[in-house]
C-alpha cells in the first residue's frame, strides 16, 4: 500500500495509532474522517456516533474527525467521554457506525482512532481501514472538502443505558455483599465504573478513577504486572474478595484475587464458558492459539463445541459471525459477547466473576481452583534479526511433534505445548508455554528461549 508516509506510519491491522499530535494530528482525523463516512456509506445523510478518552489530544482528534465526516453531509452523535465498549453500544443499539478515539493501553504520548460499521461490526485492515488510508491519501494531497453549513453534530448520553443493559445481560445476586477494589488507571473505567457497579450489593473500594491521560499512577496496562502492584496491596490492605484492573479505554478487564494472586484470563474464559454452557446448551465457544488447554476441556466437559482462533479482534468477531458462537475469550484479557453485538466489554467479564463469587460464599481464589489447571508462562517476548528464519529452526528442532500453523507456529506434546509469533509492527517473536506443572512449563520454556536467543537476540 503506497500512501503518504504520514499515514503509513498511523494505520495499523485493527485500527489507527500513532503518538500524537507528532504523528496523528488533526489533518490526518480530517482525512480519515471522510474516508470513514464514505466507507461506511453515511456521506450524504447517514449518522456516525463518536466517543473519546481522556487523553489530552482526544478532544483535537475528535473535532477534526467530526469536520472531516460533516464535510460529507453526514451527521455525527458525540457521546463524549465513553470506554470503547461503550462506544460499541451506542453503534450497536443505534445501528449506526462507530468512532472511537483512544490509544488503549499504550503511553500517555499516544493516541488512536478505532473504527466499526452499523452495528458494532470492526474495520480493520481487510474490511475497509485499507480502502480508508488509500482514500485518506487522495484527501491529504488533494483539496480539502469543506463542512456544509447544515452540517448536524448533536450530543447524546449513553452511559446509563449501556448501565442497564449491563445488568440485563449479567445479573448480579444481591444476598452476598462484596468488597471490590476497582483499579482504574486514570482511564476510562474511572468513568464507566461507578455507573455500572454504584447499584451492586457491594462496597466498591476505587483506586486511580481521575480521568487523567498522563497516567500519573502507573501505565493502565495490566498485562504488564507491574501496573498490579497497587490493586494487589490495596486488595489485602482492605480484606477485599476481589479486584478489578482495567486498561486506558477499559475494554479489558484483569481480575486478581483475595489473596492478590493474578487470576489469568484464560481462566476467566473457562468460568464465563461455563456459565454460557447453562443457559446456551451445546453452544460454541471460541478461544485463541495461547489460551490455555483447560478452556476448550472445559467447554467440552459442559456439552460445548470449541473452537480455536487466531490471535485477533477481528478474526474474532468474524468467527463468531460464522460459527454462531456465543462468546469467545483471549489470553490477552478480550472477551467477545455475542448478546452485545459481538463485542469485546471487560466490564462484562468482570459482572459473570462477580455473580460467580456472589453465588458462593468462599474466596475467589477456591472459586478458580477447577478452572485453572496447568502451568503457564505468561508471554515472553524476545528481539531477533530474523523471525522466520528462528521460527524455522523451532520447527526443525520439533519435528516429531504435533506442528500446526494457525496462528504462529504451535507445537504439541501429551504434558506441554507451545506456541511462537511474529508481531506483526516489531522485530519480535512472543512466546507462550505450558505444561502440566511447572517444572516441565520451565524446561520446555528455556529450551525453546535457548533456540530464539542463541544469536538472534
Amino acid at each position: 500500500m503506497s500512501i503518504d508516509p504520514r499515514l503509513a506510519a498511523v494505520i495499523k491491522a485493527y485500527d489507527v495509532r500513532g503518538r500524537s499530535p507528532e504523528e496523528l494530528d488533526d489533518e490526518l482525523a480530517a482525512a480519515l474522517g471522510v474516508a470513514f463516512a464514505e466507507e461506511t456509506q453515511i456521506a450524504g445523510g447517514g449518522t456516525a456516533v463518536i466517543g473519546h478518552d481522556m487523553r489530552e489530544t482526544s478532544p483535537l482528534l475528535v473535532a477534526a474527525f467530526i469536520d472531516g465526516v460533516t464535510s460529507t453531509g453526514a451527521s455525527v452523535i458525540d457521546i463524549g467521554l465513553a470506554s470503547t465498549d461503550l462506544l460499541y453500544f451506542a453503534s450497536g443499539t443505534w445501528d449506526i457506525p462507530g468512532v472511537m478515539v483512544t490509544a488503549s493501553h499504550n503511553p500517555a504520548a499516544y493516541n488512536g482512532i478505532k473504527l466499526c460499521r452499523a452495528g458494532a461490526r470492526p474495520i480493520g485492515l481487510d474490511t475497509g481501514l485499507s480502502a480508508m488510508a488509500t482514500r485518506a491519501d487522495e484527501i491529504l494531497n488533494g483539496p480539502r472538502p469543506s463542512r456544509p453549513a447544515t452540517a448536524d453534530v448533536t450530543t447524546r448520553d449513553a452511559l446509563s443505558a449501556y448501565a442497564e443493559r449491563l445488568h440485563e445481560l449479567v445479573p448480579i445476586p444481591p444476598e452476598r455483599r462484596l468488597k471490590i477494589v476497582v483499579d482504574a488507571g486514570n482511564g476510562m473505567a474511572g468513568h464507566t465504573a461507578p455507573a455500572v457497579l454504584s447499584s451492586l450489593n457491594a462496597e466498591i473500594v476505587p483506586m486511580y478513577f481521575e480521568l487523567d491521560g498522563n497516567f500519573p499512577n502507573h501505565d493502565a496496562n495490566p498485562l504488564d504486572a507491574s501496573t498490579l502492584v497497587d490493586l494487589q496491596a490495596a486488595i489485602r490492605e482492605h480484606g477485599a474478595d476481589i479486584g478489578l484492573a482495567f486498561d486506558g479505554d477499559a475494554d479489558r478487564c484483569f481480575v486478581v484475587d483475595e489473596r492478590g494472586e493474578l487470576v489469568t484470563p484464560s481462566t476467566i474464559t473457562g468460568l464465563v464458558a461455563k456459565r454460557y454452557l447453562q443457559t446456551y446448551p451445546g453452544a460454541t465457544i471460541l478461544h485463541n492459539v495461547i489460551t490455555s488447554k483447560s478452556v476448550p476441556e472445559i467447554v467440552r466437559e459442559n456439552g460445548g463445541t470449541p473452537v480455536r482462533t487466531p490471535v485477533g479482534h477481528s478474526l474474532i468477531k468474524a468467527e463468531m459471525a460464522r460459527t454462531g458462537a456465543v462468546f469467545g475469550g483471549e489470553h490477552s484479557g478480550h472477551f467477545y459477547f455475542s448478546e452485545f453485538f459481538l463485542a469485546d466489554s471487560g466490564m462484562i467479564a468482570a459482572l459473570h466473576v462477580l455473580a460467580a463469587l456472589a453465588e458462593t460464599q468462599g474466596p475467589l481464589s477456591d472459586l478458580m481452583t477447577s478452572y485453572e489447571r496447568y502451568a503457564a508462562s505468561g508471554e515472553i517476548n524476545s528481539t531477533v534479526l530474523d523471525a522466520a528464519a528462528t521460527v524455522r529452526a523451532i520447527a526443525d528442532a520439533y519435528a516429531d511433534d504435533d506442528l500446526d500453523r494457525l496462528d504462529g507456529l504451535t507445537v504439541t506434546a501429551p504434558t506441554w505445548w507451545f506456541n511462537v509469533r511474529a508481531s506483526n509492527t516489531e522485530p519480535l517473536l512472543r512466546l507462550n508455554v505450558e505444561g502440566d506443572d511447572e517444572t516441565i512449563m520451565a524446561t520446555v520454556r528455556d529450551e525453546v528461549l535457548a533456540i530464539i536467543r542463541g544469536g538472534n537476540a
